[in-house]
C-alpha cells in the first residue's frame, strides 16, 4: 500500500547501525557511565573494568565500585528525592557530602542572615541561589566589641549592649543601649542590596533596617517579583526609593522606637507610598507620626487595601475621620498604641469604614471613652471585635461598644477590670453574636452571669479566670475534691507519716 507524502515527513528517521548492534550498545552504555564516574570521582584504573555483556551486568559492575551510590543519580532526581524530605529533617542532609550540601543549598527558600560578609562576599549566592525570602535585619545589626551579657529584645530583632557603654549598672551616656554604632551605616546596607538584587532577581520578600534610597531603588528595579518588604528605622528620604516597587502587595513600615532610636515618617511619606505603591494588599505602620491628610492619601489611592495595622502610632488627633476613605478595607488592628485619638465632639462628622468587617486591639491603653466610641461608629458594621490586654478597659469603656449591631464574634483576653455586669449590659442586645470567647478577665465571675447569655450561642470558650481554667481541667477526675477533704481535716503536722 502507498505512503502519503505526509507519512514520509512524519517517519522517524533510522537509528543509527551500533543501535541494532547489542555489544556496541553495551560499550558505549560502559563508556558513558565510566566517564560520569570519573567527573566526580577518583579516576578508576583500566585493569579494574571488566567489558561487560549486558546492561545488568554494567550496571552491578559500576554498584559495586561505588562507595557513594547516590552519584549515579543524576542532580535533578536527586532533588526531587531530597524535596520529598520534610522541612524538619532536612537540616542534617548537608553533612552527607558537599554534593549534598549544594543540592540542601538549592532548595532553601527563606532565609535569616546574621553575617553581612556572608552577603557581600559572595557567598551567600553561592551557597543558596534560589533563596526568596530573605531577613537581613540581623545581619545589618553591629555586635559590640566588649560583650556586656546584657541583651536588649524588640519584637523580633534581639542585639548585645556594650561594656563600654555601661558603667557601674548605669548608661554612661544618653544612648547606651542603641546608638549609631549599633547598626550599619545606609551605605554599607545599599551596598549589600545591590548585591542581594543582582544575585536574586526572583526575590519576593525582604527585611531590612536602616536602608538608604538608592539601595531600594536597585531593588526595586532589579526584582520586579517583590511582593513583600519590610523597613525598619526607615524615614520620609527613602520612602521615595520603594515607588518603584508596582508589585508591593505587603508593606510594613518602622519609624521610631521609644527608648532606642528616632526615625521621622510623616504625611510627606505615607504619600510617597500611596502613590507609588497602589497595589497594596496589607500595610502596618509603627511608630509613624501623621495625620488625617497622610491616612487619605492612603485611601484614595491604594484602592485594594483590605488590611491597616497601626503599632505604637503617633498620629494627630483627627486622623481618624479619614478612615471613611478605605472602600474596601475589611481588617483594622491596633497594637501597642497609648491612645486611639482625640477631639472629637460631634458624632455627624466621623463617617465610616463601610467595608470592615474585624477590629482588634492588643495591648492598647484605653483612656479616652469619647475616641473609643468614635472607633466603633467608624467601624459600626464590624462583625468580630478582639480586646486583648487592653488596660484601662472598664465596664464604662466598655459600654461604648453597644453602637456594634452586627457581632457575630467576641474575643476578650487580659481584661482584667471588665466585670460580669459591663459584658451583659453589652452583649444581651447583640442579636447576631454567635462565637463568645473569654479568658484571664478575672472580674467575670461564672455565677454572676445569666445563663440566658449563653443560649443563642455556637462557639463559647469560657475561660474568665484561673481557677475556672484548673475546675475546667479537673473536672471528672475527682482530684479536686480529694484534695480539699484532705486539707479541710484538722491534722496536726506531727502525725503525719515521716515527720
Amino acid at each position: 500500500m502507498a505512503c502519503s507524502a505526509a507519512d514520509k515527513e512524519n517517519k522517524e528517521p533510522p537509528p543509527p547501525p551500533w543501535f541494532k548492534n547489542k555489544k556496541a550498545l553495551s560499550n558505549v552504555l560502559y563508556a558513558m557511565r565510566r566517564h560520569s564516574l570519573s567527573t566526580t570521582q577518583e579516576r578508576v584504573p583500566l585493569s579494574v573494568f571488566t567489558k561487560p555483556t549486558t546492561k545488568l551486568q554494567d550496571l552491578s559492575t559500576l554498584t559495586n565500585l561505588v562507595s557513594d551510590r547516590t552519584s549515579l543519580l543524576s542532580d535533578g532526581i536527586l532533588l526531587k528525592i531530597l524535596s520529598k524530605i520534610p522541612e524538619s529533617q532536612r537540616t542534617a542532609n548537608f553533612l552527607v557530602s558537599k554534593r549534598w550540601l549544594n543540592l540542601q543549598g538549592r532548595l532553601v527558600r527563606s532565609l535569616k542572615l546574621l553575617d553581612w560578609g556572608f552577603l557581600v562576599s559572595g557567598r551567600l549566592l553561592l551557597r543558596f541561589p534560589n533563596l526568596v525570602r530573605v531577613d537581613l535585619v540581623g545581619g545589618c545589626l553591629v555586635s559590640p566589641r566588649n560583650n556586656s551579657g546584657i541583651s536588649v529584645s524588640h519584637k523580633t530583632v534581639s542585639f548585645r549592649v556594650g561594656s563600654d557603654n555601661v558603667v557601674d549598672g548605669s548608661s554612661s551616656n544618653k544612648d547606651w543601649v542603641f546608638n549609631e554604632d549599633s547598626v550599619l551605616n545606609a551605605d554599607e546596607v545599599d551596598r549589600g542590596l545591590r548585591v542581594l538584587a543582582d544575585g536574586f532577581p526572583n526575590l519576593r520578600k525582604l527585611a531590612v533596617i536602616n536602608a538608604g534610597e538608592t539601595g531600594l531603588l536597585i531593588v526595586a528595579e532589579e526584582c520586579p517579583t517583590l511582593q513583600e518588604l519590610e523597613l525598619r528605622m526607615c524615614n520620609d528620604r527613602v520612602l521615595r526609593g520603594i515607588a518603584a516597587c508596582k508589585n508591593l502587595q505587603i508593606l510594613r513600615l518602622g519609624g521610631t522606637v521609644d527608648g532606642l532610636y528616632v526615625s521621622l515618617v510623616s504625611d510627606i511619606g505615607l504619600s510617597i507610598v500611596a502613590k507609588g505603591c497602589k497595589r497594596l494588599v496589607k500595610l502596618e505602620l509603627s511608630g509613624c507620626k501623621g495625620s488625617y491628610e497622610g491616612i487619605r492619601a492612603i485611601g484614595q489611592c491604594c484602592v485594594m487595601l483590605e488590611e491597616l495595622t497601626l503599632c505604637n502610632h503617633e498620629m494627630e488627633d483627627g486622623w481618624l475621620l479619614a478612615l471613611s476613605y478605605f472602600e474596601n478595607l475589611k481588617s483594622l488592628r491596633f497594637s501597642s498604641c497609648t491612645r486611639i485619638d482625640g477631639g472629637f465632639r460631634l458624632d455627624e462628622h466621623l463617617g465610616f469604614c463601610p467595608a470592615v468587617e474585624s477590629l482588634f486591639l492588643d495591648k492598647c491603653r484605653i483612656r479616652d471613652k469619647t475616641s473609643l466610641r468614635a472607633l466603633f461608629l467608624v467601624c459600626r458594621n464590624v462583625k468580630e471585635l478582639v480586646l486583648k490586654n487592653c488596660w484601662g478597659l472598664t465596664d464604662d469603656m466598655f459600654t461604648t461598644a453597644s453602637v456594634l449591631r452586627t457581632i457575630r464574634m467576641l474575643s476578650l483576653e487580659g481584661c482584667s477590670l471588665l466585670t460580669s455586669q459591663g459584658l451583659e449590659c453589652v452583649i444581651i442586645p447583640w442579636n447576631e453574636l454567635k462565637s463568645l470567647k473569654v479568658k484571664s478577665c478575672n472580674n467575670i465571675k461564672d455565677d454572676e452571669v445569666v445563663s440566658d447569655v449563653f443560649s443563642s450561642l455556637k462557639n463559647l470558650k469560657w475561660e474568665p479566670d484561673r481557677k475556672t481554667r484548673v475546675s475546667i481541667s479537673l473536672d471528672g477526675t475527682g482530684m479536686g475534691k480529694r484534695g480539699d477533704k484532705f486539707f479541710n481535716k484538722a491534722r496536726d503536722w506531727k502525725s503525719l507519716s515521716g515527720s
